[in-house]
């Protein structure tokens, strides 16, 4: 039995069908992998789901590495739960992304996806129930598992159990869109946990808000907000494949500065509108026509959604527009990358003059926190206040208003023009904040605090 147990949508590892039958074993990184390691594999377990037809072949074989419990979840149920609900309904709450005249539609069809969000969390809650030891901690990871805290603190009133929102909390007028006794069911589910950990204290605040006008009972509340470990970061950005890639990207480049976003094409990272602050940077600005170029990364992201699919074709439009309208012969002034391309994304962090990090929302936003810790020659940073990252780097970033494309134009401008001591003086102080709670120390912190 586990006396430490995580669960997430997610797991550490996953396994790849081979043509011939075999399977292929994949294992991921991140703070919670490098935390579970420090504890003995004998007392932690690791409860996620099967994601895909290798994961499930895994499980029918009774395949699988120790301290980890992937569940096999009807597919049908699985992405009701997962896109129908999780990322289509969710998602959207906490990012306050709907187009309000349309959208959302609570109707016979939101239910039934419902019940299997209600039964994906159930499956979860029964494999921690019966895993866990008497009195042993579990932390559950993010909104895809909203319900499994009250689930769980059904069948095993004696666990301590966490409950870790990588998102930001909706406002409490966003959440009073769903209906009511859904509404009520995803507090109850999330108050069922002893402590509730959030990355800022404006999501903190935003689900204290909610929780109390609900009246349904209070759970301790605090924030982690997490960081970045430098050492890891920084051997990955110098490594060989790296090096290459940076030796690319500077031909490309030549002698001009650099913007650089990395983002995958959410629809709530607002990289359309850093396009158009750039465009208008190159209007009222025309000094920098020739003197500068943006690298853009953008990884498509759930692409199975037709939003997000018109969302990335509308990003590499505007790129070729911009490119169209200002570009030479000599002179591309978006390098855009539409795919996955983590390689890539690390040379640009090295290669930054400046860094546009402009969401509408979002829980944290690490990108913001490792470019000034990768930034060979020090990054000036631009930062909406929808970030989550505000919080703790406004006061060493140039911060401005998502929706203000003339604002970020003109933020971009002076980053552009910042005396190199002052942005080498930021960028320290930056990196600094940014590391000063890296994921093993942000799990470990969270765990202690439960424990006691």
């Amino acid at each position: 039995m586990a006396t430490v147990l995580v669960a997430s949508n997610r797991g550490p590892v996953s396994y790849v069908l081979g043509e011939d039958g075999s399977l292929d074993t994949r294992r991921g990184g991140g703070g919670l992998v490098s935390a579970l390691s420090t504890i003995d594999s004998q007392e932690s377990l690791w409860v996620c789901a099967a994601l895909g037809e290798g994961d499930r072949e895994a499980v029918r074989q009774g395949v699988g590495e120790p301290g980890v419990r992937m569940l096999d979840i009807p597919p049908d149920m699985y992405a009701d739960a997962y896109n129908g609900i999780a990322n289509s309904v969710l998602w959207f709450l906490h990012h306050h992304l709907y187009d309000i005249p349309r959208e959302p539609v609570f109707d016979a069809a939101f239910r039934r996806r419902w019940d299997s969000y209600r039964a994906y969390n159930r499956a979860f809650a029964e494999a921690l129930a019966a895993e866990a030891a008497e009195g042993a901690a579990v932390l559950v990871q993010d909104y895809h598992l909203a319900l499994v805290p009250g689930q769980l603190r059904e069948l095993r009133p004696d666990l301590r159990i966490a409950h870790f929102t990588h998102t930001p909390w909706a406002s409490s007028t966003y959440l009073r869109m769903l209906p009511t006794d859904i509404r009520e069911e995803l507090l109850r589910g999330m108050l069922g946990a002893d402590r509730l950990g959030f990355h800022t204290r404006a999501w903190a605040a935003a689900f204290t808000d909610c929780a109390g006008a609900s009246g349904l009972g209070r759970s301790q509340v605090a924030v982690y907000p997490l960081g970045v470990d430098a050492d890891e970061l920084r051997a990955l950005a110098h490594r060989p494949e790296v090096d290459e890639k940076l030796t690319e990207l500077r031909a490309e480049v030549g002698d001009r500065k650099t913007i650089v976003r990395v983002d995958r094409t959410e629809l709530s990272k607002n990289i359309l509108r850093g396009l158009l602050a750039y465009r208008e940077l190159l209007t009222t600005h025309p000094e920098w026509r020739d003197r500068v170029v943006h690298l853009a990364s953008a990884y498509p992201s759930r692409q199975d959604l037709e939003s997000y699919r018109a969302y990335t074709a509308a990003v590499a439009e505007l790129a070729d527009e911009i490119n169209t309208e200002f570009g030479t012969a000599d002179w591309q002034p978006v390098l855009v990358s539409v795919k996955d391309d983590f390689t890539r994304s690390l040379a640009a962090y090295r290669l930054a003059d400046v860094a546009l990090v402009n969401p509408v929302r979002d829980g944290m936003n690490l990108v913001a926190k490792e470019i000034p810790v990768v930034s060979e020659t020090g990054c000036a940073l631009v930062l909406s206040t929808g970030a989550g990252a505000y919080e703790e780097l406004k006061e060493d970033a140039l911060t401005v208003n998502p929706f203000d494309v003339s604002e970020t134009a003109e933020a971009l401008h002076t980053a552009l023009t910042m005396p190199p001591s002052e942005r080498a003086d930021r960028t320290k102080r930056l990196s600094s904040t940014a590391t000063s709670l890296p994921p093993q120390r942000w799990f470990l912190d969270q765990l202690e605090a439960l424990r006691d």
